[in-house]
């Protein structure tokens, strides 16, 4: 998902973040419902894969805050990553709805748009037990002002479709503690 959206020039890259994508509406539930889907399993391994290849184009938020907090915090790269997918695409909404229409068609969701895309990420969220917040996972934001200002400074920040500022990371990491 950041690499779809950042505003790096990579078109192949950006075909095979939407092929992971793809992958991942259709096998991610099964393999959480089944572990022992080989199906599945073998599919998400091709996604995980060309994710990391889709990475050419650029993270951004979701990975400057993560990385930051991984720093901070004993907790799980890619849970944290789920957990700010949602928080970073809002504050990242002004810019993205180009790219939200066409992935809302792309995956073929029943809702268009930024509000298709993201009640679809919410559910599947939901679908797999990941937390809505941070604060689910013990993480308080008393280190705010400290995690926005090393956002700020993370390589991944500089592909993220909007400049943000130490202080908007600061407020995004703000509201996926208390879930706003």
């Amino acid at each position: 998902m950041e690499s779809w959206c950042s505003p790096a020039w990579h078109p192949m890259a950006e075909a095979v973040s939407v092929k992971g994508m793809q992958m991942i509406k259709a096998f991610l539930p099964r393999v959480v419902a089944d572990g022992q889907d080989l199906e599945a399993r073998q599919q998400m391994l091709v996604a995980s894969s060309l994710g990391a290849a889709a990475f050419q184009r650029g993270l951004g938020g979701v990975h400057a805050i993560a990385q930051s907090l991984g720093a901070l915090y004993d907790q799980h790269h890619g849970l944290l990553n789920a957990i700010l997918l949602p928080y970073v695409l809002e504050a990242n909404r002004s810019v993205l709805q180009t790219q939200m229409d066409d992935l809302a068609v792309y995956l073929r969701l029943p809702s268009p748009g930024f509000s298709g895309v993201m009640d679809w990420l919410l559910t599947l969220r939901e679908q797999i037990g990941i937390a809505h917040t941070l604060s689910e996972i013990g993480i308080d934001d008393r280190e705010a002002e400290r995690v926005g200002q090393m956002a700020f400074a993370d390589g991944c920040s500089h592909t993220n479709p909007i400049r943000h500022s130490a202080q908007v990371y600061a407020q995004i990491f703000s509201r996926a503690v208390r879930g706003e």
